[in-house]
């Protein structure tokens, strides 16, 4: 296939030196959207009109919920794994897994791994194997070193009898591209009983269009770190491509992927262009080529895009009964921006947003600062993780927190 020319530019680019995301909280006051008219055919079948936020970052919420502190005392929890009995591991940034039950967190480390620790990499996304009961498996990424380079590696782990310690058991997939920042990091079980993982674009933009690559990309494998025989392209673990460095992602259905995805934050002279889209297998995400809600027929183009920085954390489907206003609505973390975004889509076009609100802003008096993880439990409510101590939030004396959101 041929490249856009802005791709076939970005090869003779030199990128040392970006910075990242632009961590200054955003007004929602004064906010003004712009839903753009299809100009142009999507590489989907449906293709919809994006709703442009061109000013702040959305309206505040109508539905009454409220919050309460789970955990508090962890130092940038990235990810969180429910287990069976009202336990959970959770993975803090800095290289330690912990164990959380009933509602306690341990004091000692259920392990420490040896991870390179700059920039946005260390320990960062977990993911409990399906089987988790009868097999104690569960999966994680991590940045570490490599023959004096870092790399994003995903290896699977197992849990102690008794929950406070565990071993690794294989490498699931190694030498994901890293860097400073955008190493990506998410994992999550599908529908389809497969592994997700969510890369950065390792400050290398032009590679995300590189299907060869494994950076700038949603990846799906086995449970054992096999590419699936209906994977998009044969024999390779690329599912999704075109991305800058996703945090967030989940299930309309079962062949259907809501992905958020973080904006540039310098290059090609550009900022902001955080955005939320639909995609399936094979599809294109976009990235460097295409700007905001700009539409080419290689591409998906995206549900909603901020002007300003937000950007996205981690994200979910919430599928609980405690807030029914919220029942199949996109519940979405940001960092930048310090809030949690509630996103409505069409009923009768999942790839159309129709509504889309602000919750527990920043710099109000419920703000929980910045937002990392956003995840159903297995009690049906909706958890989020803070990460207010990773250098670019004002770390509180409690330090971070998992804070459970109902009504």
């Amino acid at each position: 296939m041929k490249l856009p020319k802005t791709i076939q530019l970005l090869t003779s680019l030199s990128l040392m030196g970006l910075v990242s995301c632009n961590g200054t909280p955003i007004s929602t006051n004064d906010r003004e959207e712009i839903t753009l008219p299809v100009n142009a055919t999507s590489a989907s079948s449906e293709t919809p009109a994006c709703k442009f936020v061109a000013d702040g970052v959305g309206s505040p919420g109508q539905v009454k919920v409220r919050y309460e502190e789970v955990v508090t005392g962890l130092e940038v929890p990235w990810g969180i794994a429910f287990l069976p009995n009202d336990k959970m591991l959770v993975t803090e940034r800095p290289g330690r897994l912990r164990l959380v039950e009933n509602g306690e967190l341990k004091r000692s480390p259920v392990a420490n791994l040896n991870i390179t620790a700059s920039g946005e990499g260390g320990l960062l996304g977990i993911a409990a194997h399906p089987d988790f009961a009868s097999n104690r498996f569960f999966y994680l990424y991590y940045t570490t070193d490599k023959n004096g380079s870092p790399v994003n590696r995903v290896e699977r782990w197992q849990l102690s009898s008794d929950g406070l310690s565990a071993s690794e058991d294989r490498i699931i997939i190694d030498d994901i591209p890293a860097a400073l920042f955008h190493n990506g990091g998410r994992l999550r079980f599908g529908p389809d009983g497969m592994l997700y993982i969510g890369t950065g674009d390792a400050r290398e933009p032009q590679i995300s269009q590189d299907v060869e690559s494994l950076a700038g990309k949603i990846l799906r494998l086995t449970p054992d770190g096999e590419v699936p025989p209906d994977n998009p392209f044969p024999n390779n673990p690329v599912f999704i491509t075109g991305i800058r460095n996703t945090q967030g992602f989940d299930w309309y259905n079962p062949s259907t992927l809501f992905v958020t995805d973080h904006g540039p934050s310098g290059e090609l002279g550009r900022r902001g262009e955080d955005k939320v889209s639909v995609l399936q297998a094979g599809e294109n995400m976009g990235w460097p080529a295409v700007e905001n809600c700009e539409a080419e027929s290689e591409f998906v183009r995206p549900s909603l895009v901020w002007r300003e920085a937000v950007p996205p954390g981690g994200a979910a489907i919430y599928t609980g009964d405690s807030i029914p206003e919220w029942k199949g609505n996109l519940i979405i973390g940001t960092l930048g921006s310090r809030h949690l975004h509630r996103v409505v889509f069409d009923s009768d076009n999942p790839r159309q947003v129709q509504d889309h609100e602000v919750y527990f802003q920043g710099n109000s008096p419920d703000g929980f600062g910045r937002i990392r993880d956003v995840i159903m439990g297995q009690d049906g409510e909706l958890y989020i993780t803070t990460s207010n101590c990773d250098g670019r939030g004002n770390c509180p004396q409690g330090q971070d927190k998992i804070i459970r959101i109902t009504q």
